[in-house]
C-alpha cells in the first residue's frame, strides 16, 4: 500500500506555470506508474500525465502537450507535475495516483492509490 500527498496548487493568471509535487510513503515507490489527474466541476476525472515505474515512457493527454511535464524521483518516492502555459481550461482538482501494474494506465480505475487533490485555479 501506498500513501499520496500533493502540493503545489494554487491561484495564478492564464500564461503562468506552477509545478505540482506528489509525495508518497509506504511500499517501494519504484513499484508503481504513477498518473496525474484532473477534475473539473461537473465533468468526470481525466488523466493528465502518467509515467512509468522507472520514468522511461511518459503519456499526456493531447491538451497539454509541449505544455506540462510529468517527472519521477524514486529516491525522493515524489512525482511531479511541470505546467506551463496554464490555461483557464487547466483548472480543476488534480490528483496523483499510484497503479501497481507495469504497463502505463490511462483511465482512473485502474489507478488503486488516490491523494486528497489539489485545486489549481487558472484566472484569464
Amino acid at each position: 500500500q501506498v500513501q499520496l500527498v500533493e502540493s503545489g496548487g494554487g491561484l495564478v493568471q492564464a500564461g503562468d506555470s506552477l509545478r505540482l509535487s506528489c509525495a508518497a510513503s509506504g511500499r517501494v515507490f519504484s513499484s508503481y506508474v504513477l498518473g496525474w489527474f484532473r477534475q473539473a466541476p461537473g465533468k468526470e476525472r481525466e488523466i493528465v500525465a502518467a509515467i512509468s515505474r522507472y520514468g522511461g515512457s511518459t503519456y499526456y493527454i493531447d491538451s497539454v502537450k509541449g505544455r506540462f511535464t510529468i517527472s519521477r524521483d524514486n529516491a525522493k518516492s515524489t512525482v511531479y507535475l511541470e505546467m506551463n502555459s496554464l490555461k483557464p481550461e487547466d483548472t480543476g482538482v488534480y490528483y496523483c495516483a499510484a497503479d501497481p501494474q507495469r504497463t502505463i494506465a490511462t483511465v482512473a480505475r485502474d489507478y488503486d492509490y488516490w491523494g486528497q487533490g489539489t485545486q489549481v485555479t487558472v484566472s484569464s
